[in-house]
């Protein structure tokens, strides 16, 4: 039980890491503007070394960045739900609905970059702040998934010496005897 808890905060504190650092750096595309290397992340746009905050109010932006906001504290509180778990035997989910919501915000910003900056620079890729943000989407739906499958209830432990639960050894013992 705890080897999956273990192994679902791991998960949820390296996505928690990778989604804050997606989310704050300004490397979500790349692409040439008049022959000078530009980046664009989700709060402001570098050309040529010079980086400027968005001044276009743009729906998919804001959407984006409200999906991943929310996403680093549904992160963050199911990293805290979990912790609390290790005392409780508590299960949550809260990972599992950071990554649906890390989802929709890089889904939305794939259909509308695809969509829209494709056609219009011909020489653009997606970055690494972008890759680092699906990384951290299948580790907190991994962080989720692990805290779904540990069971509410502490399993009962064996006893070393015979390898059976504690009740069945005083069986075998009065069985024993008679």
């Amino acid at each position: 039980m705890y080897t999956l808890m273990g192994g679902g905060l791991l998960c949820a504190v390296s996505g928690l890491v990778l989604l804050i650092v997606a989310t704050a750096t300004d490397f979500w595309m790349q692409y040439r503007y008049s022959e000078n290397l530009s980046n664009q992340g989700l709060w402001r746009f570098c050309v040529s070394g010079k980086c400027h905050p968005h001044t276009i109010r743009i729906a998919f932006w804001d959407a984006t960045r409200a999906f991943m906001l929310l996403s680093i504290l549904s992160c963050f509180a199911g990293i805290i739900l979990g912790l609390t778990a290790f005392s409780s035997n508590a299960r949550t989910s809260r990972t599992r609905s950071a990554g649906l919501l890390a989802l929709l915000g890089l889904s939305v910003y794939t259909g509308v970059t695809v969509n829209f900056f494709g056609k219009r620079y011909a020489n653009w890729r997606f970055s690494w702040s972008y890759i680092l943000g699906w990384i951290a989407v299948i580790l907190t739906l991994s962080a989720g998934t692990y805290g779904c499958t540990v069971p509410s209830t502490p399993l009962p432990s064996r006893d070393f010496a015979t390898g059976c639960l504690p009740g069945a050894r005083a069986a075998l013992n009065s069985a024993e005897l008679s």
